[in-house]
């Protein structure tokens, strides 16, 4: 459990291929790198994505420098399960995700991120900071003040990069980890070097955040509105969501603090903006691009347009633990709501590895 103490400790004041169908598991193929522990994990059923519209009330504690909102599902005392989301999504991203955990038998947290829905920060006076290392501190507080030793964690965009750190630095509070896209810690001086035209070309918004008018449209509740749904469509061209789903994630956009994170997490990563001095010694050792030893599943989305080519292999050297890599067939950017029974059941077997 980090304490006060091992806080303080964690800011840099001391130590510190497979081709799943969209809805379901048909066709499974694993390529394990690592031998598998001997328990078999159990088949999570195939559900119809978008076959839930409400989670259970969501809840706040007070974590870090936050005043948390989450919801749980599951029983209190199964083995913890953090689902962690990214931009320009919120926690209904694990809408279906979360039950299938849940009948499994796992605590699942899904919790709000700083700058969304009804987490908030504690003071006026805390920096609105989204650096990477920022980010990650907050989960761990938040399992500090659920009282969760270890927890498997799982997530995509902003949530894979802030599971991976977390895996990397602090590996005894990570029991496993489920990340889409692989390994996404942010290294700010390779950001500063030119991608392909076509990768360039995915990540417009980045470029727009880091503009006047890119700040003024986020902080505009119509415009962030429309930019967000705009990257819906063209991140997941397969997905056949409605307007009511998009409408239940827009409604996390309203927190106050909102756009002030999304702009500051993209300037920080493309070096724009500053992040605190309190985390420069987590951030020198992030940009070392540390291993991950915990046992690791890596989904990529065959639809999405940030999946590198290559099945993994750009980043498989990052992981020395138990391994697997995994791709979604037809699956876009948001795949636990794409594809919630494969991102399941990526969850309950890396448990097992």
């Amino acid at each position: 459990m980090l304490n006060r103490r091992g806080f303080s400790k964690a800011l840099g004041l001391g130590t510190g291929a497979a081709a799943v169908s969209l809805t379901g598991l048909q066709g499974l193929q694993t390529a394990s790198a690592a031998p598998r522990g001997p328990a078999a994990a159990s088949a999570v059923p195939p559900v119809t994505p978008g076959g839930r519209t409400a989670f259970p009330q969501v809840k706040q504690i007070r974590a870090g420098l936050l005043n948390v909102g989450y919801v749980e599902l599951g029983p209190a005392h199964g083995p913890a399960v953090i689902c962690l989301y990214g931009w320009p999504y919120d926690i209904h991203s694990y809408i279906d995700v979360a039950p299938l955990l849940a009948d499994e038998g796992y605590r699942v947290i899904v919790p709000y991120l700083r700058g969304h829905g009804t987490t908030r920060f504690l003071s006026d006076r805390t920096f609105r900071n989204a650096q990477q290392s920022a980010i990650a501190l907050d989960v761990i507080a938040l399992m500090d003040a659920l009282r969760i030793e270890r927890a498997v964690l799982a997530g995509f965009d902003w949530g894979s990069r802030t599971a991976d750190i977390i895996a990397a630095l602090w590996p005894e509070r990570c029991k496993a980890l489920v990340s889409v896209s692989g390994y996404l810690i942010t290294n700010r001086e390779a950001n500063l070097k030119p991608l392909a035209p076509k990768a360039e070309y995915a990540w417009w918004y980045q470029y727009y955040f880091s503009t006047e008018r890119g700040r003024l449209a986020v902080e505009d509740k119509t415009q962030r509105h429309d930019l967000a749904r705009l990257v819906w469509d063209t991140v997941s061209p397969t997905w056949d969501f409605d307007d009511a789903t998009f409408e239940r994630t827009a409604a996390a956009f309203d927190n106050p603090d909102y756009a002030a994170v999304v702009i500051h997490n993209y300037r920080w990563r493309l070096s724009l903006a500053d992040g605190e001095r309190r985390y420069d010694g987590l951030e020198k050792r992030l940009a070392a691009r540390p291993v991950i030893e915990v046992p690791t599943i890596t989904l990529d989305a065959e639809r999405d347009p940030f999946t590198a080519p290559g099945g993994g292999a750009s980043y498989r050297d990052r992981f020395t633990g138990a391994y697997e890599h995994r791709t979604l067939a037809g699956v876009g950017h948001n795949v636990p709501q794409e594809a919630p029974a494969a991102f399941a059941q990526a969850v309950v077997d890396v448990d097992r590895f």
